[in-house]
Parts: C-alpha cells; structure tokens; sequence
C-alpha cells in the first residue's frame, strides 16, 4: 500500500474510532528506503506528514492519553522504522528543520540527518493552517492528497482567514491569530502577513498594525473539517 494512503487510512481510523492498531503496524514496518523514495516532492510530504501528524496527535491525546509536553517532544510516531516526535515532523520536516521557539527565523543546527533528508525543500506557511494540536483555537483537521493538495491548502487558509482575522478600520488594526506572531518568519514577516490577509480576505492596509490574539488553548478534540 503507498505510504500517503496508509497515512490517510490511518487518519479515518482515528476519526471513526476504529482500531489504530493495524495501521500503526503498517506504517511502523513500511521499507525504511522507500520513505525517502515514496515522499519525492514537496507536495508529496506535505500529504503525508500533515495527515500522519493530525493521527498521530489525535491517537497519542484521545486514545493513549499522552499529555503535553511529552506528547509533542518523546519520538512516539512510528513510520519506516524510524521513530518521530511530533515536534520532529512539523518543525524537522514540514518547516525545513526551524527551530521551535525562533518565531520562524532560526534554523536548528540539532536536526538529525534522516529529518534533513525528509524535510520539504521550501517552508510552506499555509501547513499551519492545516496542523491541528487539540485546541479550540486550531484549525480543523482535512484529510490531504498530493495532486489536489495546493487547493487544499488555499481552501483551509482561506477558512481559517475568515474565522480568525478581522480589520479595525478605525483605528487601522489588523487582528491574526497568535499562529502569525510563533511562525513569524514563515509568514514573511509582517509584510508578509498583511499580503495574505490582504490576498484572502482584501481587509488591511500596507501599514495597518497587526494585534496577535490571544489562542485559545482549551481541548477541542476531533475536530474535522466538513468539507
């Protein structure tokens, strides 16, 4: 079976509450060579690894009742032979090895050399649109594919656009999600912010202030998107 359709199967088991365990199997004993071989584009490891991520948290959290922190930094997602944390596959992999608490400008001179050879080849800011983390603040949870992926992508941005930013026009303040202010410099700075929330939504202006909310962190478990 691909590896992007185990990740996916896997996500649905979770979702229905079926038993994880067969799937936990067969990503856990896939060919440590082909993990490399079957994820080849950006496009590819983006399906896979938002997917696998989104399964992994929800069985760790809901069914295992693992807590944070260690939910997130103990290597407890097994795939290709390897083990993985959670912190591994966002930030190792889908960031390009940034380091977690860089607000997106500082690399992790730490990462391992099998996450490097993982990793996507350029930081896509509209994964943090589609990473869910168990709060209520998170964005919803969407089962990927990689040849539809990019609509996939500008559809939850747009989405989540919508419910967590708005525009003070009087006192020309911009209001994003907290999100904006951690990953900073995969957004492109303020700049950067202020012309996605402008392409989405056409609120903001080039100078509006941005106000980062404040992120609600109360547990909001299987949270999928309708669509």
């Amino acid at each position: 079976m691909p590896l992007q359709q185990m990740a996916a199967d896997f996500l649905l088991a979770v979702k229905k509450r079926e038993d994880a365990g067969p799937f936990l199997e067969t990503l856990a004993n896939h060919p440590t060579n082909d993990l490399a071989l079957s994820l080849s584009t950006d496009q590819e490891k983006k399906a896979f690894w938002i997917n696998g991520y989104n399964a992994f948290f929800l069985h760790l959290r809901r069914d295992e009742g693992v807590n944070k922190p260690a939910i997130y930094r103990e290597r407890l997602c097994h795939i290709a032979g390897l083990a993985f944390s959670l912190d591994e596959i966002e930030h190792g992999i889908l960031r390009r090895y940034r380091a977690k608490l860089g607000l997106g400008f500082l690399p992790n001179l730490f990462t391992p050399g099998h996450i490097r050879k993982l990793a996507v080849k350029k930081i896509d800011f509209r994964i943090h649109f589609a990473l869910n983390c168990g709060a209520q603040s998170c964005p919803p949870i969407a089962f990927y594919r990689s040849d539809y992926i990019e609509q996939q992508l500008e559809l939850a941005t747009h989405s989540f656009l919508e419910t967590e930013t708005s525009f003070d026009e009087k006192v020309n303040e911009l209001h994003f999600s907290r999100l904006g202010l951690w990953y900073l410099g995969d957004f492109g700075g303020r700049r950067g912010l202020r012309k996605i929330v402008q392409r989405h939504l056409n609120l903001g202006q080039a100078n509006s202030r941005i106000i980062f909310t404040d992120y609600n962190w109360e547990e909001n478990l299987d949270n999928f998107a309708e669509h």
